[in-house]
């Protein structure tokens, strides 16, 4: 463990994935973080014994959603914790990038860190039209409503934690991610984005992308956590 990555934690939410968790994590960089906490989301699977197998420490949420299962996560962070990223838990995305959103916040230079897919290599399929569109017209209502110009809400970012504490995130489903990033705005924090690279899933089901349903009730709530947190702010 450098200097540097000291106090850097890695929170990842994973929901039945004992067929792709472990190589994941066995592709993380060597000594890149202090602590890897997996947050097993009410896995009926082998996904939890798998995290433990490679060193993760692993925390248990059963009440089922993305937001309630990175705040799980939150609570167990070392004291001396800095740096926190959040990656997903199907191998989709190249851990060693890692590095490119962590050095802009050690450098000084950012306090959020989010990798985008649209500015990096999105391999064929690993991204349907369905997230493509709705990226788009969530990025496009930020813009309008925060003067922000974001490419993406991908999942795979970066924040200082002490400033992640100060945001005081609540979403426990599908509004987490975009949360974060307008309530940075809201905040003041210095946000960049990062191109990434993203792989098609090796094994399963996206949660949240791969179905209609679930793909709908996460579109609703994006664009009404974009517009709510508006109109808080302004009352």
């Amino acid at each position: 463990m450098t200097a540097a990555n000291a106090s850097t934690a890695l929170i990842v939410p994973a929901l039945n994935e004992e067929d792709v968790i472990g190589t994941m994590l066995s592709r993380l960089p060597e000594a890149l973080f202090e602590v890897v906490i997996v947050a097993d989301n009410g896995s009926t699977d082998r996904t939890a014994e798998i995290a433990r197998r490679h060193g993760a420490l692993v925390v248990h949420e059963p009440e089922r959603g993305y937001g309630a299962a990175c705040l799980k996560a939150i609570a167990a962070l070392p004291a001396d914790c800095r740096i926190v990223v959040f990656m997903q838990a199907d191998a989709s995305e190249d851990a060693t990038e890692a590095v490119r959103l962590l050095a802009p916040i050690q450098e000084g230079r950012a306090d959020l860190v989010l990798g985008s897919r649209r500015l990096g290599q999105a391999e064929a399929g690993a991204l349907l039209r369905h997230q493509e569109a709705g990226n788009r017209v969530a990025c496009t209502l930020i813009r309008w409503l925060y003067g922000f110009r974001y490419t993406d809400l991908g999942p795979f970012r970066a924040i200082r934690a002490d400033a992640l504490v100060r945001l005081g995130l609540r979403d426990r489903n599908y509004g987490w991610t975009v949360e974060m990033q307008v309530r940075a705005l809201q905040a003041g924090l210095r946000v960049l984005e990062v191109p990434v690279s993203s792989k098609k899933r090796q094994a399963g089901v996206n949660k949240v992308s791969g179905g209609v349903g679930s793909s709908i009730q996460a579109g609703v709530k994006i664009l009404w956590t974009i517009v709510r947190l508006a109109l808080v702010r302004r009352s």
